[in-house]
């Protein structure tokens, strides 16, 4: 039996776990998917020795962690400095590791029949795993990006920079944070909805709940927004590709 599974911290509300079990028994693969929480990615190296694994996703916080971990990257997963799939292969009974990145596969597939020609710039809100993969897409479709954080950066910007006059440029807005996730859904980004209209499009990554509180906010500006299942189906759809290829 071939053994799969995810590792990060929190996995309480997996949808990976889901997805694959389901997958498995409605096709009669001889596979598992099992969560392994991770107190810190040292512990990685620990799990890789005890159990026999074709493939692994990565959650947060260890997207950018476990690269060190691998033998070798895709040029994909390189260029955007994040990994959420290892791909595990045995020759002379050597294993090498190699990582990839299916989260911009996910994204770009959600997203992109949603964009329309005014959608030209876009702002991240959060800069961790998850959103290098987003930048990543939205660079490749022409769309300009800027970050936004609660700390201040040189080349980002903090929550309360946002006013109307950047709001009214920046037409796209992805949450890429945790934040809205159940059971802290009466959470939101702090952005400035009140300057949402109907040219805005919000991505949030969260799909749990369906309707996040940042989705909410925006449809009552008139703003339109998905949430994160379809971009999670797409990534889950790709890892199994990569694994299998």
């Amino acid at each position: 039996m071939k053994q799969f599974g995810l590792i990060g911290l929190p996995l309480g509300h997996s949808f990976s776990k889901k997805y694959f079990t389901a997958k498995f028994a409605d096709e009669l693969i001889d596979a598992q998917y099992n969560l392994y929480e991770l107190p810190e990615i040292s512990h990685f190296k620990t799990l890789i020795a005890e159990i026999d694994f074709s493939g692994l996703n990565v959650t947060i916080p260890y997207k950018e962690q476990v690269i060190p971990f691998l033998d070798e990257l895709d040029v994909t997963a390189a260029e955007i400095g994040a990994v959420n799939v290892i791909k595990f292969t045995s020759n002379n009974g050597k294993t090498r590791l190699k990582g990839y990145n299916s989260d911009a596969i996910g994204f770009e597939k959600s997203l992109k029949p949603w964009l329309k020609p005014h959608h030209t710039k876009a702002l991240i809100l959060g800069t961790g795993g998850a959103s290098k993969a987003i930048r990543y897409v939205l660079q490749k479709l022409g769309i300009h990006t800027t970050y936004v954080s609660r700390s201040a950066h040189a080349e980002q910007l903090t929550y309360a920079d946002l006013n109307a006059e950047i709001m009214d440029k920046y037409t796209v807005v992805v949450n890429a944070s945790p934040v809205g996730t159940f059971p802290h859904a009466d959470e939101c980004p702090a952005i400035p909805y009140e300057h949402l209209t109907d040219k805005h499009l919000l991505f949030d990554v969260v799909y749990n709940p369906t309707e996040t509180l940042f989705l909410k906010k925006g449809r009552e500006k008139g703003a339109s927004g998905l949430n994160g299942e379809g971009m999670l189906i797409g990534q889950a759809e790709a890892a199994w590709e990569i694994w299998n290829a």
